[in-house]
């Protein structure tokens, strides 16, 4: 007599891989809404390249971080100062020119920064770069 073979899964098979999948979403959610954030900075680390790309020409025509070529003293803030810098170059979807500043800026040294505001999807990040290339990330 020959018996008839069942194919399919059973209940217990479904509930395994049923919970597997459930712990997988569980760490994989907030490790990937983590990293949307830090996504979403990039756009302040480019807007920050931009005025490091001034500060660097400044440099290689002056000498000095805080001079413009037209001899106009740059201060500390005034990132409209910098030339070839629009304030509406730095405007995006994330970071505003007003989240820009030029932190310090001396004969030798600058540190930039760009912090989010409280009614964007980045509210507290802080970056932060500096003549050396270094950028600083809190917040993320």
């Amino acid at each position: 007599m020959k018996t008839k073979s069942k194919a399919g899964f059973t209940l217990v098979e479904l509930m395994v891989v049923a919970i597997i999948v459930a712990i997988l979403a569980a760490v994989a959610i907030p490790l990937m809404s983590a990293q949307k954030k830090r996504a979403m900075a990039t756009e302040g680390e480019s807007g920050l390249g931009m005025l490091r790309t001034a500060l660097r020409g400044m440099y290689a025509e002056t000498g000095h971080y805080n001079v413009s070529p037209n001899q106009t003293p740059v201060l500390a803030g005034a990132i409209t100062n910098l030339p070839g810098v629009n304030a509406s170059d730095l405007n995006g979807k994330y970071f505003q020119s007003t989240d820009y500043t030029l932190a310090n800026v001396g004969d030798a040294t600058y540190t930039l920064q760009v912090v989010g505001n409280g009614t964007t999807a980045v509210a507290g990040a802080t970056i932060t770069l500096d003549q050396n290339g270094t950028f600083n990330r809190t917040g993320l």
